[in-house]
């Protein structure tokens, strides 16, 4: 499998493109805030040819992008229905106060063509096949990308801000709950294989069995009595 990504925008938020090998279809997972330019960049670079925009969720750092790149390569976008709100009204789901100090000049709304992710449903996207899993918590519609182990490569999850290395995301805006993302920690993250790759929605890559080793989130998301004391990520 052949991944590309950067960090776009003004929050580093990370773009990936995603395609069986270069040259083929591909598949592109939140293109945040001045993210076009730097996935047209990536297209050219590796000649793909994009199916679908993938939406982990619906923060306007992980979809400032979605119209302007939807509308070049002619694809839809998928996102969670509880989300699909956000495209068009981001400062609701920041807050008013938040929403209006960062939002500044982007230009919001749906592409012309937005399709529905549902929990546990998986996507044969540009040869690839993507398990989506419900995870709520930072928004009510996060969700997650897995692809299945091969002899050739180790599974990835695409975690939006679920989980990062070393942390989890913030709980503090509207749709945030913090009993959620722990429930979502548990049911999402800690069945999956130490070999899982985790390439989050910010900040550097990371596997499963080292955040199980290390992030005090994913140690106390088994039943622990609330989430321990430290720094969170994300908008």
């Amino acid at each position: 499998m052949f991944v590309a990504g950067f960090p776009a925008g003004a929050w580093g938020t990370n773009c990936y493109l995603v395609a069986p090998a270069a040259g083929e279809e591909c598949v592109i997972v939140d293109p945040g805030h001045e993210a076009a330019s730097g996935v047209e960049e990536l297209i050219r670079e590796h000649r793909l040819k994009p199916v679908a925009v993938l939406l982990t969720h619906g923060h306007i750092d992980h979809v400032a992008s979605v119209v302007p790149v939807c509308g070049a390569q002619g694809v839809p976008a998928w996102i969670h229905p509880r989300d699909r709100y956000m495209l068009a009204d981001p400062e609701k789901a920041l807050g008013r106060s938040l929403g209006q100090q960062l939002m500044g000049s982007i230009t919001v709304g749906e592409p012309d063509d937005v399709r529905e992710l549902t929990d546990g449903s998986v996507l044969e996207l540009a040869g690839l096949r993507l398990t989506v899993d419900h995870a709520p918590g930072h928004t009510e519609g996060s969700v997650t990308f897995r692809t299945p182990a091969s002899a050739e490569v180790p599974p990835v999850l695409f975690s939006g801000d679920l989980l990062f290395a070393g942390s989890i995301g913030r709980t503090d805006l509207p749709g945030g709950d913090s009993a959620a993302i722990m429930r979502s920690l548990a049911r999402v993250c800690l069945p999956l294989d130490d070999a899982t790759v985790v390439l989050s929605g910010h900040g550097s890559q990371t596997t499963i069995g080292r955040e199980r080793a290390t992030n005090p989130y994913l140690q106390q998301a088994g039943g622990a009595q609330g989430a321990p004391a430290f720094p969170r990520r994300g908008m």
